[in-house]
């Protein structure tokens, strides 16, 4: 394992970091230790059992959303079940479960082109965003920025993260759906404002430039802001950015940029890990609740934005209207996005390898 960055800025390419705290010291600091959800969680051949194999933000929510689940599917069917979880960065939670290292009964994770790898590789049916409601993505979400309470550099919109001085906290795309959806809103934020595909470029090759920190997964880029007070800006989800200030209310604040990206984390039961069709009918059961009125309650009160409108008018006070442009606004799809900006060559390994430019990311 590598040591964290170091206090000197970092440029070029994201560097890969961990927490130098140890595991207990995070676990208390973050009161994890009350969560049902930790990572490498595997079956223990318990018959009733299934593994819900998800992103790193999605701890808190799981562990809320599987209570009602089970107390609800006892109560229709008399039948107790056992939810259990695991988190780490979005593309390496889909690549550990192509691999077999996790035996996900369910995913749930931060990009529909996570779970598509899973279709790619014969895991999953090729009709999965079909098989529920709103192209099986039960919540969205969005990437904002935590500042330091009264926001003393004055960050409010994308231009501001590459002043001078300005030290970022962000996940790494290779590994965190926080990662990728960050540098998806940079660029968008230049040209669905009318700047060319070569100034969205240069702005995010400078904005890479002013990255301090990129852990693994969001979890760990908290950790990094949060605890080891690393950065001045943390580019994150807005449900971790929500909680991040709801645990440090004397010292951060979040800042909604007038535009970025509409999020669409996305769900689908694992066909080939689901031969049993009892375990296959709980996990296509576990899905289908997450688009009832009780969790999609739960979706709104931890931060996520749930699909039905008149829910989410009801959290308009935490949740609140922004401008969120659609993936399509950037690249055909989600997975031309994920080749276009992180595939072999594409914009990502482009930009991250080259020296910023001096120059105006917004220039026409």
């Amino acid at each position: 394992m590598t040591e964290p960055a170091q206090p000197e800025k970092r440029r070029g390419r994201l560097p890969f970091t961990v927490s130098r705290l140890n595991i207990l010291g995070i676990v208390a600091i973050l009161g994890a230790a009350s969560l049902i959800a930790v990572h490498n969680l595997h079956h223990d051949n318990s018959p009733n059992q299934i593994l819900n194999v998800s992103y790193d933000p999605t701890r808190e929510l799981y562990a809320a959303i599987d209570k009602t689940f089970v107390d609800q599917f006892r109560k229709q069917t008399g039948v107790t079940v056992e939810v259990k979880q695991s988190h780490g960065g979005s593309g390496r939670q889909a690549s550990e479960v192509i691999k077999g290292h996790e035996k996900a009964d369910v995913v749930s994770l931060a990009l529909p082109s996570d779970v598509d790898a899973l279709r790619k590789r014969g895991l999953i049916a090729s009709d999965w965003q079909k098989r529920l409601p709103n192209h099986s993505v039960p919540y969205t979400s969005t990437i904002v920025f935590v500042v330091h309470k009264d926001n003393p550099l004055r960050i409010h919109d994308w231009p501001d993260l590459i002043k001078d001085g300005v030290e970022i906290v962000s996940p790494n795309p290779r590994t965190s759906g926080n990662g990728k959806l960050s540098v998806l809103a940079a660029w968008g934020s230049v040209t669905t404002r009318g700047g060319s595909e070569q100034a969205a470029a240069d702005y995010v090759r400078s904005l890479l430039s002013h990255v301090k920190v990129a852990d693994t997964g969001s979890r760990g880029a908290a950790i990094s802001y949060a605890v080891e007070k690393i950065g001045d800006v943390h580019l994150t989800w807005e449900n971790e950015a929500l909680r991040e200030v709801a645990e440090n209310k004397d010292e951060f604040q979040i800042v909604y940029p007038p535009v970025s990206i509409l999020a669409e984390p996305a769900v689908a039961w694992v066909d080939a890990n689901l031969k049993d069709k009892k375990l296959a009918s709980y996990a296509k059961s576990y899905l289908e609740f997450l688009y009832s009125d009780a969790a999609q309650e739960t979706v709104a009160q931890y931060g996520y934005r749930p699909i039905k409108p008149d829910i989410l008018a009801k959290h308009a006070d935490r949740l609140p209207p922004i401008n969120l442009f659609p993936v399509t606004a950037v690249a055909k799809s989600w997975y031309d996005a994920q080749e276009k900006f992180f595939g072999s060559n594409g914009i990502y390994d482009v930009v991250s390898s080259a020296p910023a430019r001096v120059a105006s990311a917004y220039s026409r």
